[in-house]
């Protein structure tokens, strides 16, 4: 059967091992990220949220010095602190999961592998 360039019985089975522990390693993962609590800050520190590694919003913190600030200063420094959170959040599941692959280029979707 080799001569049809098929992988012999081994190779399956140690490609199956090591795909069976990538898919509970990004599990272990997975839960990982979710547990995280990642914090984003306005550029002057009067917003601050948190999200998790997989990006869900948590929770809002507001200093109270803001609110003699006009609406549009307001609006941009929520927009500022979710802005950081999501950008430390999305380079923490890459590396996570770059470490998780041992660097392998799976093209994952959200996951832009080019700067990897």
């Amino acid at each position: 059967m080799a001569g049809f360039g098929l992988p012999n019985f081994g190779q399956l089975t140690e490609a199956f091992k090591k795909a069976k522990q990538i898919q509970q390693d990004a599990q272990k993962l997975q839960d990982e990220l979710e547990s995280m609590e990642i914090e984003g800050k306005s550029d002057d520190e009067m917003i601050t949220v948190w999200i998790t590694g997989n990006q869900v919003p948590l929770r809002v913190q507001v200093n109270e010095t803001i609110l003699n600030s006009n609406k549009d200063k307001i609006e941009q420094n929520i927009l500022q602190a979710i802005q950081k959170a999501h950008e430390t959040s999305t380079s923490t599941m890459k590396e996570r999961m770059n470490d998780l692959t041992g660097g392998l280029n799976l093209n994952l979707p959200g996951l832009d592998n080019s700067d990897s």
